[in-house]
């Protein structure tokens, strides 16, 4: 019986606490990663959207919705793009993936779809007060997703 393929995904966004779980898990799981199919995952938030909407008393013009949804898209464009060169300066070959949703959701369900054995996340190291309002992404990973999860915080 042939062994499954371990598949290893870093979620990331423009912050750089993401930032720093990626470097953190190359430097300190680069033999594990080298050895598995490595994902790095991004998710464009329709938050934006729903704010246009509302500013605009429901009725946003077409174009500034595509506007701000190319703009998205070329923002984690670029942010996928820094993330697989950094991986590559460690020798490490990564597929970037990007969705667009709910990041709480889009992670887990990513998870689902490509299979992954092993998820890293990076902590906002918010307090107890604004991850009740704001929620935290990483707890809500630890809890629903259907694979081991690191959540890498950063000391300083």
């Amino acid at each position: 019986m042939e062994a499954e393929e371990k598949k290893v995904m870093v979620a990331i966004d423009e912050s750089e606490c993401s930032h720093y779980a990626l470097e953190w898990a190359l430097q300190n799981l680069h033999d594990s990663i080298a050895k598995s199919k490595l994902y790095i995952f991004t998710v464009q938030p329709l938050a934006d959207l729903n704010y246009l909407y509302a500013s605009t008393l429901g009725s946003a013009h077409p174009e500034l919705v595509r506007s701000v949804q190319e703009t998205q898209k070329r923002v984690a464009s670029a942010l996928l793009e820094k993330a697989k060169t950094l991986c590559a300066n460690q020798g490490i070959v990564a597929e970037t993936v990007s969705e667009a949703g709910n990041p709480k959701d889009a992670i887990c369900e990513a998870v689902n779809k490509f299979k992954i054995k092993l998820l890293i996340l990076g902590s906002h190291g918010r307090g107890a007060l604004k991850r009740a309002f704001q929620g935290s992404v990483s707890n809500y990973c630890v809890q629903n997703a259907k694979c081991p999860v690191l959540v890498v915080r950063r000391h300083e």
